[in-house]
Parts: C-alpha cells; sequence; structure tokens
C-alpha cells in the first residue's frame, strides 16, 4: 500500500453536515499505509494516531476575501510540504482545490482523484475532470458529467455507526423525523403540511426536523416554517430541535419510527441510506432511489411536492405492526450494507488507484 493526501471543507466530529467525513479519515487509514489530511477548517477530532490532520486556518481566521489569500498560501505551503508523504490526493467535492494544486501534483506525478456527487457540472468540474485520474461518484446519476474518468463507487455509509443496538420499537405517539440542512431546495413545508393532514385524520403523531442553517436566507426560511407550524396549530407536533453533531444523529434515529425525505435532488440522499442503514423505514419523492428501494417503492415513494400522498402512506405505516416495520427496515439495511457501505466504498476507491 501507499500513502494518500485527503482533501476536504471540513474535519469535525461535531459538524452536522460534514461529521460524516471524519469515518471516511478513520476508513482510509484501514488500506492506506499512510494518511494525511489537508481541511480548510479542523474542529473535533478522534483519529488514529499516525492520521495527521493540517488545517489551512479558518477556524483561527474566519472568513473573508483577504483571510482566503492566508489559505491560499497556507494550501500550497502544506501540498509542497508534503509532498514526498503521499503517493495519491483525494479531493473530496471541493475540485477548485484539483484545479489549484493540479501543477504541483502533476510534477510530482501524484495520481488525482475528485469525489463529486451533484447533478450539475459547473466548468471547474469539468476543468478538473480532464486534469484528473479519477471522477469518484455514488451512483450513475450522482454525476452528471460525461466522462471514462467516472468510477461508480457507492456512497459510503458507515454501517457499523448507524445500526440499531436493539430491535425495532414502535413509539406512542408515532415519532416521524428528517434531518439535514434547513433549506428551501429541501422542501421542509412539505412535511409541515403533512402532519398537519395527518393530526386532521385523528393521528396521534410527533415530528421532529434535525438540522440547522448557514445563510441568512435559510434564515428567513427557517422562520417562515414556523409560522407555517403555528399556522397549522402543530407547536406541541412539530419541532426544530436544531442542528445536531453528527455523531448523535443515531440517538435521533433510535427514537424514530419513520424517516421522511423530501428533497428530490436526483441523486442519492446520504441522511436516508443513514436512515436504512440504521433499519428503519423511510419515505422519500427522490426518483433516485427508485432502483434501491425496488418492489417497496409504491410503498416508500411519493410525488414530490405532494403532501397529501405523503400523509396517505405514512398513515399507512403508522397502523402497521411493528413487527412488519421492523422486518422492512432490516430488509432497507440489507440492501445499503450491501451497495452503499464505507468499508466497500473506501476499498473500490483504493483499488482505482492502484490500477
Amino acid at each position: 500500500m501507499k500513502k494518500i493526501l485527503l482533501i476536504t471543507q471540513r474535519v469535525d466530529l461535531d459538524d452536522d453536515q460534514l461529521g460524516f467525513f471524519h469515518y471516511w479519515i478513520e476508513e482510509f487509514a484501514k488500506n492506506w499505509d499512510g494518511v494525511s489530511v489537508i481541511c480548510l477548517e479542523r474542529g473535533a477530532v478522534n483519529l488514529p494516531a499516525d492520521v495527521r490532520v493540517f488545517s489551512l486556518g479558518k477556524e483561527r481566521y474566519g472568513s473573508n476575501r483577504f483571510k482566503k489569500l492566508i489559505y491560499l498560501f497556507n494550501f500550497y505551503r502544506l501540498i509542497w510540504k508534503l509532498r514526498n508523504e503521499y503517493d495519491a490526493v483525494f479531493v473530496h467535492m471541493n475540485q477548485i482545490y484539483a484545479l489549484l494544486g493540479w501543477p504541483v501534483w502533476r510534477f510530482g506525478r501524484k495520481k488525482i482523484g475528485i469525489w463529486y456527487a451533484h447533478g450539475s457540472t459547473p466548468l471547474s468540474l469539468r476543468l478538473a475532470a480532464k486534469l484528473a485520474d479519477h471522477i469518484f461518484t455514488s451512483t450513475e446519476d450522482g454525476c452528471g458529467l460525461e466522462s471514462g474518468k467516472k468510477r461508480i463507487v457507492g456512497q459510503g455509509i458507515d454501517t457499523g455507526f448507524f445500526r440499531r443496538k436493539d430491535g425495532y420499537r414502535k413509539h406512542e405517539p408515532f415519532k416521524i423525523m428528517t434531518y439535514g440542512r434547513i433549506s428551501p431546495v429541501k422542501n421542509h413545508e412539505v412535511l409541515i403540511k403533512a402532519a398537519a393532514e395527518l393530526i386532521g385524520r385523528g393521528e396521534r403523531i410527533a415530528v421532529e426536523d434535525v438540522g440547522g442553517i448557514g445563510t441568512p436566507e435559510q434564515q428567513k426560511y427557517l422562520d417562515g416554517l414556523q409560522d407555517l407550524v403555528r399556522e397549522k396549530k402543530l407547536r406541541e407536533v412539530f419541532r426544530f430541535p436544531g442542528p445536531a453533531a453528527y455523531r448523535d444523529l443515531a440517538g435521533y434515529l433510535e427514537e424514530a419510527d419513520l424517516f421522511v425525505n423530501m428533497s428530490g435532488t436526483g441523486s442519492l440522499d446520504k441522511a436516508v441510506l443513514e436512515a436504512m442503514s440504521f433499519g428503519l423505514p423511510v419515505m422519500t419523492c427522490n426518483r433516485a432511489f427508485a432502483d434501491l428501494l425496488g418492489g417497496y417503492g409504491g410503498k416508500l415513494m411519493y410525488a414530490p411536492g405532494n403532501s397529501a400522498e405523503l400523509a396517505e402512506k405514512a398513515e399507512r405505516m403508522i397502523h402497521a405492526e411493528g413487527e412488519v416495520l421492523g422486518r422492512l427496515g432490516e430488509e432497507l439495511r440489507e440492501k445499503v450494507v450491501a451497495e452503499h457501505s464505507l468499508k466497500s466504498l473506501i476499498t473500490k476507491i483504493s483499488r482505482f488507484y492502484g490500477d
């Protein structure tokens, strides 16, 4: 095995959006002789002693145009300083780093791989793809780029972490949850309207929408969602507990009966796969899950934005026996373990670098 340099935005076990990459780093360490990590920002870290994490300094300097020059200087300083301590580079999502680092890495004959899982194909990605050796993505539709360098490797879910300790236990009232960024593209209002429909039908439910905001526009959106909750008279039913550290998500899933996803991004949503790995029934409008859900699609998928259909199908879950829901959750977990486990993902990625 050789040594690899990982480039990512943030390394932080407590981050609600990017905390998962900490577990990716741990898995890389099992497959490579040496792992170095460069991140824009560093938070809580608990990694093997032989993994070294270097920050460009955002946690110290903040973010503005002048500070970006510091980050750029630190980036070049580190990739040059560490040049003899890695043979390959893995850039996570931020393809701009592949463009910036290419002259140094090509000079040093380092193999370059980029992880990209999003429907859009910006110019920066198309340029980076010409310079990289591999473009890794979760599914065929997870990256819209047409390239012979595209490698389909699965999503990378830590199925050991996202695993129920005990059997499925149905709660009273029935607990519905979702988590992720509070943003208009996530269509949170669909879940609120579905909850109102269920309450109107006399169902006893509790709903938790876990997540945080990152921009002033998203704060306005969250304020509007809270207004909608009040308008629908759901304040005793529907909660926004705020962002949760990634390592705490399993605790939320443990207390849930059903996970709902309202975003139709067209690519596999990691949160849905994590819930499935946990053995929890899920419901989604994202057509990217049609193949994975297979014969369960009719029960677990609803039309994007259709809160009435979501409520109708969720009501069937509410009235299903706990044993039935438990078996469903187990079968969903088996699908994730077979096709999207973190161990499988890192093994596949590592093998491509050996080609």
